[in-house]
């Protein structure tokens, strides 16, 4: 059946969702008095609210998902042909898509050879913590079991994913988690942990000292996002990434690259690792490998993990014992193959590029211009901007202030994200993610919104 609805009166749909929908990071006492937002259609940058108003998308669907902009007919298309064909087989047997896709994948990650799909980013992320957890029992003789992960970053909203949530209210009142996951000290150079040149360097040793305590022969992972995210937006300074995958070598640490964020373009290649050079036994990625025109996680492996779990057949329990139920939707792999073609022929990695220069150049402007700005940072269309009541002493701006300028921005027609329920006294940092295929008026709108809002709010 078609959605029985009328384009000129959306107000059924609205009180619909007010009286039905439990909404994703919100708190729901404000429904009661005023009308959620329902969002209706999407054109390229463009996205239409229930009211009939036009904004400009400068957070590729709330979540940094949307890479290859609204309304891709031919991504529709290739998932209606598929649906018809085959939509659904358990990931226990393969698919079309699902072949070619892992073949154009893996030929975009050099020394990667394997990709399980599942349906989420948690979900993949948890994958990996399950892999590793089984080649601790089968290996190392159940020693190797901890998974270390970074303050600031953010892996998943599972109770598992959570344990690694370098985010602390993003885990408040969800504990007790399970044993084994241990955090390390963040990267951000803007808050400077120690007062030393080469920060990249001495950011990573703090990792080894971590695996140093815990003991190198309980420590089997580490997971880290390669540019962190929700949690502000952080570069790794200069020498961080090298030192990091030296640290791994070192005590036979395998190494988590969570891409769910920076995976497929975000920063101006396929992968947010690619820019460093290192070498990862696990990636995954999940928002932008199909551009929410389907649901699809990827955990990405190299051949030598996936050994460990072939290497005694007549072991009843040597294999992965896992599924994912929508990993089996032919529907994720057929988009995300239509997505990458969209990629490479429109040349979306080196307009990311462009794009994400001219967006940090705009910001580094703003910063020049309003006091409040005590940072800019960002890699291709993923960048932030971090507010601060003081530039000597870096006191966050009050997360009021804030989210008052992303009210601001939002009443201009552009919508922009901010730190939100991270990082506690922390979420004061404005973050941009365009789509990929932003144009340069588009990144000096989102800009120009930015600065007039600053001004209201700021003076």
């Amino acid at each position: 059946m078609s959605l029985d609805v009328s384009p000129n009166d959306l107000s059924k749909v609205v009180e619909a969702d007010r009286a039905h929908i439990w909404h994703h990071l919100s708190q729901h006492k404000p429904y009661e008095t005023i009308d959620p937002r329902v969002m209706v259609e999407g054109r390229g940058m463009r996205i239409w609210d229930a009211r009939g108003k036009e904004h400009l998308d400068a957070v590729s669907g709330g979540v940094w998902t949307v890479n290859v902009g609204y309304g891709r007919e031919s991504i529709a298309n290739a998932v209606r042909d598929q649906l018809l064909k085959l939509n659904y087989f358990a990931g226990s047997a393969g698919s079309i898509p699902g072949a070619l896709f892992a073949q154009r994948l893996i030929g975009k990650m050099p020394g990667m050879s394997r990709v399980y799909y599942s349906n989420s980013g948690s979900e993949a992320n948890e994958k990996v913590y399950k892999m590793v957890r089984q080649i601790a029992q089968r290996h190392h003789g159940g020693r190797k079991w901890k998974i270390l992960y970074r303050d600031r970053d953010y892996h998943g909203t599972t109770i598992g994913t959570l344990a690694t949530s370098g985010q602390d209210q993003r885990a408040m009142q969800y504990g007790p988690f399970p044993d084994g996951f241990v955090r390390v000290p963040h990267c951000l150079e803007y808050r400077k942990q120690w007062d030393v040149e080469n920060y990249g360097e001495r950011a990573a040793d703090a990792i080894e000292e971590v695996i140093l305590r815990e003991g190198p022969d309980t420590v089997g992972a580490i997971v880290l996002e390669p540019v962190t995210a929700g949690g502000g937006v952080i570069v790794p300074p200069k020498g961080y990434w090298e030192r990091v995958q030296h640290i791994c070598r070192k005590y036979d640490i395998l190494l988590h690259i969570d891409e769910v964020v920076c995976g497929v373009g975000r920063t101006g290649t396929w992968f947010g690792y690619q820019h460093y050079g290192i070498e990862p036994d696990f990636v995954t990625m999940a928002k932008g490998v199909a551009s929410g025109y389907a649901a699809i996680s990827c955990t990405v492996t190299t051949e030598r993990v996936f050994e460990m779990f072939k290497d005694v057949p007549e072991d009843q329990l040597g294999y992965f014992r896992d599924i994912s139920t929508f990993g089996g939707c032919t529907a994720g792999p057929v988009a995300a193959l239509e997505n990458m073609r969209i990629i490479e022929e429109e040349g979306l990695l080196d307009n990311t590029l462009a794009m994400g220069a001219r967006c940090l150049a705009n910001l580094e402007v703003l910063m020049e211009k309003h006091a409040v700005i005590g940072d800019v940072r960002g890699k291709g269309l993923f960048c932030g901007a971090e507010l601060v009541a003081d530039r000597t002493s870096k006191e966050p701006v009050d997360e009021k202030r804030v989210q008052a300028v992303v009210a601001d921005c939002m009443a201009q027609g552009v919508i922009i994200g901010a730190t939100n329920r991270s990082i506690p006294g922390m979420n004061n940092v404005l973050c941009l993610s365009p789509a990929l295929i932003a144009t340069p008026d588009d990144i000096d709108q989102i800009t120009g919104a930015i600065d007039a809002a600053l001004t209201r709010v700021f003076g």
